[in-house]
């Protein structure tokens, strides 16, 4: 019969395929040998012909080896069919990807099926199958064979001589590792087998740079999103644990400042002092406040989670040991001195974390690659426990130094927040962010990589005002000429609206000679600032967090401060040494010194010369009984919180004793308690 084919054939049916070569043959034909007879083929043309026989034999070969390697019996016939399989694909005129892909699928089946082969068998299939593997991406499955043995065998000289050309082929040309996880990872495990060798990170080092290229332009555009892509999910892995293992993940500052899980903390209790104001914890909840909803005072060391009691619309008594009093101030005191809870991975995690942090850095120094970096960088794409991990974040700043010290704006600009509302690099590095250890140093360096670009505005001057201005005002107490021009063009432009803050820049600005050099010229420009300063000194006076008794002392020193009322040392570096300066103060009504190193001796100081005192907090100070009995001099003194200090019961009996005009009072996680 002549014509098409009514009744398909199968490929395994097929003997053998022959191009006719008698003489007087039909032109272009194909003869098929199959059970029971024979069946031509003919082409339009000669062509077409031999993509016909070619196909066919590739097929019937395919179907033959998957026969043999789906049930192997001795392994030195399975390696030496993989090898003639091999030879198959690679002398092929075909030019097709399923023609290299095909054996490598067959050879992945056979090894996920056969799971107790040695290592050397390991390594001859590997050898075997590597000429696949120069143009084509291999399988999942075969991606499963290849970490195993980077696992098990990180020094093999298969890693090296078969995995490298491997790697630099998924680097250069993969276009979305979440179609293919499995090569991500078979790239991440290769990295980790380099960085087991001898020389470790310098073999890393090494790979890098021959993925970058000898040229200052890297050539292969993808090379960057993919490292930076394995980077991440490395990264991210080696906190996998410590995130599962939470059902309530804490914020970022809860977890690095020691904020221990919601079962463990103590429960809310009153705390009659504390006011919504983070300046000063001293005045009235009113029966206003009593109906806000609860709000969160922050600092730059805590989170104080502030609520009110909703059996309000009474007025508050002044009795001072009742706890269930109405409209009390509920407070969630976070004590320096409660168990913290620190982030420790284990040895091959943090393994991992150095070798991929390191990899960041390197990617960091090429100057070709930093603006993408910066720009892949700029959403913060890491776990939150990773940013509250210290070893990270002191990791990961060479980073940012790197985009900070860049003069190009489409690099450091990256360091701002992607979107209004989240924090970015900038905000995580500076003064009391979650990531800051040099107290201020980074930060300072981006404000003047920042200033010295088109941001020179007043809406970044505006967004520094509003949430960083302490940092601003303690690095240029201690002489940074950066934030010295930042504070000047603050006054300038008129960004601080508060006359006491305003004051306060004034007096900041005089300590240093740099700064006050600036402010002449500034005065020079803008008479009424002057007039503002001969007024008198400001009323309210706030010192940034982790300020030192030299930083309180030079800020005194600068101008006048006889009107000062309230002052807040909450959270600063003071000690009993600040005692001295303090006691310059006359008008002086309510002193915070919360959360400070202020002690015994600078207490009896205070009571010698401030009898004027009003409101003193000196809750998770160092005091004891000894300094705590000199307030008993203090007559002026109504509201006093000693809150997790050592104070007894019987020296709380006698201090209210003799003072008698104590209405509010906080011995909360004391023996009076």
């Amino acid at each position: 019969p002549t014509g098409y084919m009514e009744n398909s054939i199968s490929y395994s049916a097929i003997e053998d395929v022959q191009l006719l070569s008698w003489e007087n043959a039909p032109k272009y034909c194909l003869q098929l040998t199959i059970p029971g007879g024979t069946v031509l083929l003919q082409a339009a043309n000669s062509y077409l012909r031999d993509q016909w026989f070619h196909s066919l034999q590739w097929k019937k070969k395919i179907y033959k080896y998957k026969k043999v390697l789906s049930n192997p019996s001795r392994w030195e016939v399975v390696l030496k069919e993989i090898r003639t399989l091999v030879d198959m694909a690679l002398t092929s005129p075909l030019q097709d990807d399923s023609i290299h892909q095909a054996p490598l699928e067959i050879v992945s089946k056979l090894l996920s099926e056969n799971n107790n082969l040695t290592t050397q068998d390991h390594e001859s299939i590997i050898v075997a199958i590597a000429p696949l593997l120069e143009n084509n991406h291999p399988p999942p499955d075969l991606c499963e064979f290849f970490c195993k043995h980077c696992r098990e065998r990180p020094r093999s000289m298969v890693v090296i001589e078969v995995f490298t050309p491997v790697v630099q082929r998924i680097l250069k040309h993969n276009m979305d590792f979440g179609k293919c996880p499995r090569l991500r990872l078979f790239t991440q495990e290769y990295i980790l087998a380099l960085n087991e060798l001898n020389a470790g990170m310098e073999v890393v080092k090494k790979f890098i740079h021959s993925m970058h290229g000898p040229t200052g332009q890297c050539p292969h555009p993808r090379v960057l999103p993919n490292l930076v892509a394995v980077c991440l999910a490395a990264i991210y892995s080696c906190y996998e644990e410590f995130i599962n293992s939470r059902d309530n993940s804490p914020s970022l500052k809860e977890i690095r400042n020691g904020c221990q899980q919601q079962c463990d903390r103590k429960p809310n209790l009153p705390l009659r002092l504390l006011h919504t104001s983070p300046d000063l914890v001293s005045q009235e909840a009113t029966l206003t406040d009593s109906r806000l909803k609860p709000v969160i005072v922050t600092s730059n060391e805590i989170h104080v989670e502030v609520e009110r009691n909703n059996t309000a619309n009474q007025k508050m008594t002044a009795n001072v040991g009742n706890d269930s009093e109405p409209n009390l101030i509920d407070c969630l005191m976070v004590s320096p001195t409660c168990s913290t809870m620190s982030i420790e991975l284990s040895a091959q995690a943090d393994r991992i974390l150095g070798c991929y942090v390191e990899i960041l850095k390197m990617l960091s120094d090429y100057d070709d690659w930093r603006p993408a970096l910066a720009s892949l960088l700029q959403p913060i794409p890491f776990p939150k426990e990773a940013l509250a991990h210290e070893k990270f974040t002191k990791e990961l700043k060479y980073v940012i130094q790197r985009f900070a010290e860049d003069p190009r704006q489409e690099v450091h600009s990256c360091l701002l927040s992607v979107r209004a509302g989240k924090d970015g690099w900038f905000q995580l590095y500076s003064p009391g962010g979650v990531a800051c250890d040099d107290d201020g140093e980074l930060f300072a360096s981006m404000v003047h990589i920042l200033m010295g670009s088109c941001y020179k505005t007043k809406k970044f001057l505006l967004s520094l005002a509003e949430n960083k201005l302490g940092p601003c005002m303690l690095l240029a107490l201690r002489g940074n000429q950066t934030m010295v021009e930042i504070l000047c063009l603050m006054l300038e432009y008129n960004i601080i609206d508060n006359n006491d803050t305003q004051l306060q820049i004034i007096s900041t600005l005089e300590s240093t000679d740099v700064g006050k050099r600036m402010y002449e010229q500034l005065c020079d420009r803008q008479r009424e600032l002057k007039e503002l300063q001969r007024k008198g000194g400001p009323t309210r006076l706030t010192l940034p967090s982790k300020s030192t008794d030299a930083d309180l002392a030079r800020l005194l020193s600068s101008g006048s401060f006889g009107n000062l009322e309230n002052l807040s040392l909450a959270f600063t570096n003071v000690t009993s040494a600040c005692a001295e300066h303090l006691i310059k103060l006359p008008s002086l009504k309510q002193l915070n010194l919360w959360s400070t190193q202020f002690g015994d001796a600078g207490l009896r100081l205070l009571s010698e010369h401030l009898t004027m005192l009003q409101v003193l907090n000196l809750c998770e100070t160092p005091v004891t009984d000894a300094g705590l009995l000199a307030l008993s001099s203090m007559k002026s003194l109504c509201s006093l919180n000693m809150n997790s200090t050592k104070l007894s019961a019987d020296t709380y009996e006698d201090l209210k004793a003799k003072l008698p005009n104590l209405k509010e009072v906080d011995v909360r996680y004391t023996e009076a308690w």
